[in-house]
């Protein structure tokens, strides 16, 4: 499996807010657990999603400035973003079948 693409403070809106298509950022650490145990999750449903959902990655410690416009306080945090604005926010780590439902659902709309 690939690794996502990572963002930083100054590609953040090109990538994500400019997007025609939705956009799934996984907020998240090095240091942190969950996201590691979270990211081979991410990374297959990126695979499964190509061409409907785009998928990136954000530092944390990298891209603070980001982190902090979104209000970040725990990682991992997965955030749905459609025509530039969030449509679903999820924390902690979630099982796959939750993502996907919620993937299908910004999809649809």
């Amino acid at each position: 499996m690939a690794k996502l693409a990572s963002l930083s403070d100054d590609n953040f809106d090109t990538e994500v807010l400019a997007s025609d298509q939705p956009v799934l950022v996984d907020f998240s650490a090095e240091w942190c657990g969950p996201c590691r145990q979270l990211a081979p999750v991410v990374e297959s449903l990126a695979e499964e999603y190509a061409g409907k959902v785009r998928f990136y990655a954000v530092d944390v410690d990298q891209a603070r400035a980001t982190a902090m416009r979104f209000g970040i306080a725990s990682v991992p945090t997965l955030m749905v973003f459609k025509g530039g604005q969030v449509v679903a926010q999820l924390v902690g780590a979630r099982p796959r079948a939750e993502l996907a439902k919620t993937l299908d659902q910004v999809i649809a709309s």
